[in-house]
């Protein structure tokens, strides 16, 4: 099978999708498929390199639509070499490209919408989402409608969806969704971290790590680890991800205690590192289509204390792999308040639930299956 995902940017700084992309084209070129990525990346991006053959970088795109007049031609004239086409994300003109490119074509797509028609876009941005209406009924509205499926990564994603936009109609399809396993030296890996970062070394690590952004709750976690931290001095958090907006930052750092480390973006072995050297992860999000920063902590076995806008909760308190509680700064409080009355046994046996739901629910090869399940019965035979 031959794939093309269409996706704005295969920066890791972009987050989820992102990770997702890299993990699912790794397993379907073990397995004998090609995934091909275009995107709207500059082509001199450092990172592209990274991704090796069968990137095709059409931008730089322009403004936060990142329009590009590339995109579209190369689309035209290459669509039909591929079996299926895999669009990551909505309101950038990367769908709508596709959408112009391959509906009245024959070669099916589908759709990642990764939380873009959450609701609460709508009630936070409200004259973002007026000029989302206006946008709406000649562009996504189309390229969800005709599109051979649409993916969820949860129920609650895909229930949250219709409440966005009154006019709505596409084939919606829920399908597993995961990240892969840690790997590398555990003792290393920590060893690595704690000296880049020995003030983290013998306490009581929390760890938050995604992109620092409003729509995370950073602000009402500091408060509330500032709350704590009087009442459990060997507490320490760990504030890990790229922020874009230094004047957000920098009020942030504002309201944080001294025990806070900020360490900017984590990959690889660093990432697990600070994983390994925490005992529970937090995340006191207001909108969270899924979280693969909440996996990632599961298969490294942590509690996750997260917010009741994690579309994943659910499965997270069905398996006792973690606390929730409302996306306020007294339900986050209220997260801190529970972990640290915990007894050492206590955490460790909530440890295990949490790997226990990693394997379960969310490991990347029964995601991928999942995901590949879902996109091969439209396929010709000789395709599969």
């Amino acid at each position: 099978m031959k794939i093309l995902s269409v996706i704005f940017s295969i920066n890791s700084a972009a987050g989820g999708p992102v990770a997702w992309l890299r993990q699912y084209r790794r397993i379907f070129t073990e397995q004998g498929h090609q995934v091909d990525i275009a995107s709207l990346d500059g082509p001199d991006e450092p990172f592209i390199k990274e991704w090796g053959a069968g990137v095709y970088a059409l931008g730089p795109g322009n403004g936060t639509y990142r329009f590009s007049p590339h995109l579209l031609p190369w689309l035209k004239a290459h669509h039909h070499e591929y079996d299926k086409i895999i669009v990551h994300g909505v309101w950038q003109y990367h769908s709508f490209a596709v959408w112009q490119a391959v509906h009245k074509s024959g070669v099916p797509y589908h759709v990642f919408t990764h939380g873009m028609l959450d609701p609460w876009f709508k009630r936070t941005y409200p004259l973002k989402h007026l000029k989302k209406w206006l946008y709406w009924p000649w562009a996504e509205y189309r390229v969800l409608r005709d599109a051979e499926s649409v993916l969820f990564t949860c129920e609650e994603e895909r229930r949250l969806a219709r409440q966005s936009f009154w006019l709505y109609r596409c084939h919606e399809k829920v399908i597993s969704y995961g990240a892969a396993a840690p790997t590398g030296n555990k003792e290393l890996q920590i060893a690595k971290f704690l000296e880049a970062f020995p003030e983290c070394k013998g306490k009581h690590c929390l760890i938050y790590l995604g992109r620092i952004h409003e729509k995370k709750g950073c602000d009402l976690l500091l408060q509330a680890f500032a709350s704590q931290k009087q009442i459990y001095p060997e507490a320490h958090l760990i504030m890990a991800g790229p922020c874009h907006h230094p004047e957000y930052l920098n009020k942030l750092k504002a309201l944080a205690p001294a025990d806070v480390t900020w360490t900017g973006m984590l990959t690889g072995d660093m990432k697990w590192g600070a994983f390994h050297a925490s005992k529970a992860f937090a995340l006191s999000s207001h909108q969270e289509n899924f979280g693969v920063a909440v996996v990632e902590a599961l298969a490294a076995g942590l509690p996750v204390l997260i917010s009741d806008q994690v579309n994943i909760w659910r499965e997270i308190k069905q398996d006792g792999a973690g606390l929730v509680a409302p996306d306020t700064l007294a339900g986050t409080e209220s997260l801190l308040q529970q972990w640290f009355a915990l007894s050492q046994a206590e955490q460790s046996a909530m440890s295990q639930c949490a790997v226990d739901c990693f394997n379960n629910r969310f490991e990347i090869h029964k995601a991928v299956d999942s995901f590949h399940a879902t996109i091969k019965p439209s396929l010709p035979l000789a395709s599969v």
